[in-house]
């Protein structure tokens, strides 16, 4: 009887380490082939399809739609074609611990036979390593005994640099990492964001964050676990639930993961970590408006959104106020102390909010800067289509320098938003209404909107933003004289 491989949940990109199953596409007993897509899983980032490495019959399906599988762990295994399978009812039978420990070595071990196309769109070499054994032996008495952790070998570094590549995102391939590499550097204190990758195409790799690390540090003992009292899963209502703080019935609960999870943690974040401002200001759009009216009149097809128009502006604003298109980074040094400097970038990547079902999404028009109003505007167009259907890349949602906010299509005239962490300044737009406006002394009918920018306090004071505030503006009032000089 042939044993099944055991494909693991793999690291989606950007380092997640978890993603939501949502729906099985594949049954047990179904016979797959290679790359055949056989789960849709959603993480913070995106809603993706898992294709298999392996061709065979699936034998056991290890989780449930609704559940969170950690990267790493088991997602389905899959006898071999011409193997007898293993019987789906043997599959409780084996520990946890083992499951484990048998995907892991089978996946290391057994990848070659697949494509090497773990995720579409995710490359993974040849090749195979040798995977540790971690997983606890029992003692006589059936209680379990750590065993020692063995001395990191050549053969298990080779297995790690194997790993950490099969986590590679086209366009991201520096800052992509594998769970490992992002612990060892965080209990260090490394900045991953200063380290020059060793690997293939800009890859951070173990070794490179071990290279900054001091032996001294790297030969500490590890603390024994702290235990932990398990917190319950949270479910729905029952009849009779009360608030104990209320008094009022619960009528159900929500868990917060996915991208709402993602959400909350960057805006937390933000709050937490940045000095913000807000500066607005009132602007008359009817120039703007009557411009589009004209252009549309003459080609109906092919004229730009207003929103894409003032993204126009807002980068021709950037390159004047470069400050607003920056990054603080945050370094630590030898002796403990923490230093900050602001990154300053050759481009503008525009991220824009869409709401979409999953919420609130901010993919980025990659260099901004260097595209007409009407090529803004069919990025802008394409990026919302693809975040609404779940299929942002990476790339797409996590590149942004600056943030455009419409949020005057929910019909609201201001908010003071959160800066979408790490970036330094967000600019809203409110909705365009009528509104009495004096022009050349006497009172007028106006289509009006308001700019609010709430902007990161360290990289600039009032005077910057004012001025990068006030450039946006007039250009949206004399949009024919700022675009005859972009």
């Amino acid at each position: 009887m042939s044993e099944p491989k055991v494909f693991l949940l793999p690291d989606l990109g950007e380092g997640l380490t978890e993603a939501e199953l949502v729906n099985w596409l594949v049954a047990v007993g179904d016979e797959i082939r290679v790359d055949q897509p056989i789960a849709e899983v959603e993480t913070a980032k995106s809603m993706v399809e898992v294709p298999s490495p392996y061709a065979g019959t699936v034998a056991v399906l290890h989780g449930e739609p609704g559940q969170t599988l950690d990267v790493g762990k088991p997602l389905i295994s899959v006898t071999p074609a011409g193997a007898t399978a293993v019987a789906p009812a043997a599959a409780p039978a084996v520990e946890p611990a083992e499951t484990a420990e048998v995907a892991a070595e089978v996946y290391r071990e057994e990848e070659k036979a697949g494509s090497g196309n773990v995720l579409i769109g995710y490359g993974t070499p040849g090749g195979h390593g040798v995977a540790r054994r971690t997983r606890p032996r029992k003692s006589a008495a059936g209680t379990a005994v750590a065993e020692p952790t063995a001395p990191v070998s050549a053969a298990e570094k080779a297995a790690d640099d194997l790993v950490l590549m099969r986590t590679r995102v086209p366009g991201k391939l520096g800052a992509v990492i594998s769970p490992l590499v992002r612990r060892m550097a965080r209990d260090h204190g490394v900045d991953l964001g200063e380290l020059q990758g060793s690997g293939a195409s800009g890859l951070i790799m173990r070794r490179d964050v071990e290279a900054v690390i001091k032996p001294s540090v790297l030969e500490r003992p590890v603390a024994a676990p702290v235990e932990t009292t398990p917190v319950p899963p949270i479910t729905g209502a029952g009849a009779g639930d009360t608030d104990t703080r209320t008094g009022l019935g619960i009528t159900g609960r929500t868990a917060v993961r996915g991208v709402r999870k993602a959400v909350a943690a960057n805006m937390t974040r933000s709050r937490s970590e940045i000095p913000e401002a807000t500066v607005w200001v009132d602007v008359d759009a009817t120039a703007l408006v009557e411009m589009r009216a004209a252009l549309k009149k003459a080609d109906p097809h092919h004229t730009p959104g207003l929103l894409a128009f003032i993204a126009r502006f807002v980068t021709a604003g950037l390159k004047k106020f470069p400050e607003l298109n920056t990054r603080i980074v945050t370094t630590e040094d030898t002796s403990g102390g923490s230093s900050q400097e602001i990154v300053a970038f050759d481009g503008v990547n525009l991220g824009f909010a869409a709401q979409t079902d999953r919420g609130l999404m901010v993919p980025s028009v990659r260099n901004a800067d260097k595209l007409s109003a009407r090529e803004l505007d069919a990025e802008i167009r394409r990026l919302t289509a693809v975040v609404r259907d779940g299929k942002a890349s990476p790339a797409e949602l996590g590149s942004g320098t600056f943030t455009l906010n419409n949020y005057g299509v929910f019909g609201v005239d201001g908010s003071a938003a959160i800066i979408n962490h790490p970036e330094v300044g967000i600019l809203g737009v409110g909705r365009i209404i009528d509104k009495p406006w004096v022009v050349n002394g006497e009172l007028a009918v106006r289509k009006v909107t308001e700019l609010t920018l709430t902007f990161d306090h360290r990289v600039c004071d009032g005077g910057t933003a004012g001025g990068f505030l006030r450039y946006v503006a007039d250009a949206i009032e004399n949009p024919g004289s700022v675009m005859a000089d972009m």
